[in-house]
């Protein structure tokens, strides 16, 4: 608001109080934070699943010329409604120290007279990839400004009350979510209409042992769209819907029926043999949930999202009536800014594909799968931030997403996987892909303020890998951390070293060497850019590798010093890195992947070829590649409308429908200088 008298950078909310209930205003946060080799040993939180609602009625003068915003953040998660009405959600996961709140445009809900502001919030409470969670903080603070002035601050003057009509049928995904049960007959079931009685509430608390650090999100809060059915067809049993494609959302119906009665609500991402919803999804998540009708008409909205197409309700006996119903969708903000379209079919296909996913699967943060997970993984969103970033030339979600990962070095120097959340991961190789990754920015961007920015930060995680893992030849050993090498693990063609997950990996290998040198060279590419000496000289790193690695007789790598096994991982992540001992190593190398292609790798060593390929100047055979009939063709042959965790739904034993980690196509199927910007 241009009269509102708060500066945006003042680090927080300064005249709101946080405020929650009885049963979390005492609460000393808990420390969830640790080395995933050096657990610390956490009993599990009591409290989980808590809907908080939070109500407040105040005037507006007549003379309110409509111009209002409202500064607001909680703990986990808050939907925000004025006089009845949807405003907005958040605040996207953040760390306690660096915690985010949202400004929110409100004039067109704030009228002259009674006004009333209700905020559903949640805290799940469970240790996972989601939120900072498991962790006893729960509360909201908020302000309201209109015309230039401060109308209403959080305080123990709000009203609160547990919702009393969810209710918890298990959970689904690694913990991600709890699934729905809702009881229309709970009294808190219209909490956010303007006529609500509140008058059983009780006073909000004001939160103790406060210990966060508030900060302006540096995204946008997410759009909302009703989506409706495509198909509806009655059934034996109910109804079923076809949405006619992928979505994040949640149901939302309206039904007439009788008290006590229960709708069971399947949902899906493809259906069985029978046309049924298959609701026991391959990637392990049982979208099945519940709904007991009031006796009135009743309106459900679930609160958390999950990834699906289809609905399948099965009705109470009797039934005579199809309830109205709609998926509310959720996405960052997405327009189309490129505006390259391939003049090959398959390969517009295969775009349109990537487009479409990052519209409809994009969060408040990049996520790896949108149901079982639900994680902004470091890998994963440097390959999809960086796509959504090229076709919305949005790039704040790349941007805040490394700024996520890179203050996790208070963990470990090595970042952690998975941030912001309360799960404790590491992956070896995934801090090694942000320097190619901000050249690429910087390249496309023309713009080398965000390398000035971190430059310090990520040559830290470079200087650490050296002084923790370097033997006495340069190269890393004795990790950890995972080295995930690719994914899933079917895909890594018989790769010939011991990757354990959960325990140090001791043997010296290719793919994490190749990383840590390709993430030197392009570390001081970066230093070049903003006129800094090169951090590590790249040379001796290389001559070792090659003297571990290499094997002349071939003109292929092995996996290790101790093997002779070569397999398609290893050889990419050397063509990344632009190691080629001898003339006609490059052609052998790129010959024995293609010979390969597309089933000695996946989501990881695949861009790793892309991009070693491109730098060759090889662009026509990177698209032949993509084109194959077995990577995102085969998507799509098996109905895809958004990529999938791998080449096909039967590739990984839990694999996810809505994943965006391959939409990294658009990368090179694009019209841009992609060679210049992976030159070293």
């Amino acid at each position: 608001m241009d009269n509102m008298p708060i500066n945006e950078n003042d680090g927080g909310l300064y005249k709101g109080k946080w405020i929650t209930n009885g049963m979390f205003y005492n609460r000393k946060p808990v420390d969830v934070f640790h080395r995933q080799l050096a657990p610390m040993k956490q009993e599990k939180s009591d409290i989980v699943n808590k809907h908080v609602l939070f109500r407040k009625t105040f005037t507006m003068p007549e003379n309110f010329t409509g111009k209002a915003a409202v500064r607001i953040t909680a703990d986990d998660y808050y939907k925000l409604y004025i006089n009845g009405r949807y405003a907005a959600q958040g605040p996207c996961p953040g760390w306690p120290f660096h915690y985010y709140f949202n400004t929110v445009d409100v004039s067109a809900f704030i009228k002259p007279g009674r006004n009333v502001v209700a905020v559903h919030t949640y805290y799940q409470g469970l240790i996972n990839r989601v939120w900072v969670s498991g962790d006893d903080r729960h509360g909201l603070i908020m302000e309201l400004w209109a015309d230039g002035a401060l109308v209403l601050a959080s305080d123990d003057s709000f009203l609160t009350k547990e919702h009393s009509g969810f209710y918890a049928l298990g959970t689904a995904g690694y913990e991600t979510s709890f699934l729905e049960g809702f009881d229309s007959a709970s009294p808190e079931n219209k909490f956010k209409d303007i006529n609500y009685d509140d008058g059983g509430w009780e006073n909000a608390s004001i939160r103790k042992h406060l210990d966060y650090t508030l900060t302006p999100q540096p995204t946008a809060q997410l759009a909302v769209e009703d989506i409706a059915p495509v198909t509806v067809t009655k059934t034996a049993d109910g109804y079923f819907y076809d949405f006619g494609g992928m979505y994040v959302g949640a149901v939302k119906a309206e039904y007439t029926g009788k008290k006590g009665e229960t709708i069971t609500i399947l949902c899906g991402q493809e259906l069985n043999e029978d046309g049924t919803v298959r609701y026991k999804m391959r990637c392990n998540c049982n979208y099945l949930e519940e709904w007991k009708l009031s006796g009135g008409t009743d309106v459900l909205e679930q609160f958390d999202y999950k990834a699906f197409r289809y609905v399948q309700l099965v009705m109470p006996a009797g039934f005579t009536q199809s309830p109205k119903i709609h998926i509310t969708a959720r996405h960052y903000p997405f327009s189309l800014k490129n505006g390259f379209s391939p003049k090959d079919a398959a390969l517009r296909q295969i775009w349109d594909l990537c487009v479409r996913s990052l519209k409809y699967g994009t969060q408040d943060a990049i996520h790896d799968c949108m149901e079982r997970e639900k994680g902004q993984y470091l890998g994963d969103m440097c390959h999809s931030a960086f796509s959504l970033g090229m076709l919305t030339h949005d790039f704040s979600i790349l941007k805040k997403g490394i700024r996520d990962g890179l203050r996790s070095a208070f963990i470990d120097r090595g970042l952690v996987t998975c941030a912001p959340c309360s799960f404790m991961q590491e992956i070896a190789d995934y801090p090694l892909y942000l320097p190619m990754t901000l050249c690429l920015h910087a390249r496309y961007t023309g713009d080398t303020s965000f390398i000035e920015e971190v430059f310090e930060a990520v040559k830290d995680i470079i200087l650490y890998y050296g002084q923790a893992y370097a033997e006495s030849d340069g190269l890393l050993a004795n990790i950890d951390k995972w080295c995930v090498v690719e994914w899933p693990a079917n895909y890594r063609d018989g790769y010939d070293v011991d990757l354990p997950q959960g325990r140090v990996c001791e043997e010296k290998h290719i793919a994490i060497n190749a990383l840590y040198i390709c993430a030197i060279k392009y570390m001081n590419k970066m230093a070049r850019t903003i006129g800094r000496a090169d951090v590590i000289d790249a040379e001796p790193l290389t001559q070792s590798f090659i003297n571990a690695f290499y094997d002349r007789e071939t003109k292929l790598f092995n996996d290790s010093p101790h093997t002779k096994h070569k397999s398609v991982p290893g050889n990419a992540y050397a063509l990344q890195a632009g190691i080629f001992p001898e003339k006609g190593c490059a052609e052998a190398v790129i010959g024995f992947i293609k010979s390969k292609w597309p089933d000695g790798c996946m989501l990881f060593a695949s861009h790793a070829v892309f991009t070693g390929m491109v730098r060759l100047g090889m662009k026509d055979d990177v698209l032949k590649l993509i084109a194959h009939e077995g990577c995102w063709l085969r998507m799509l042959r098996e109905g895809a409308t958004a990529t999938f965790e791998g080449w096909g739904k039967d590739t990984k034993w839990n694999t996810s429908l809505m994943h965006n980690c391959l939409t990294y196509a658009v990368q090179f199927i694009a019209d841009w200088d992609m060679r210049g910007a992976l030159e070293f």
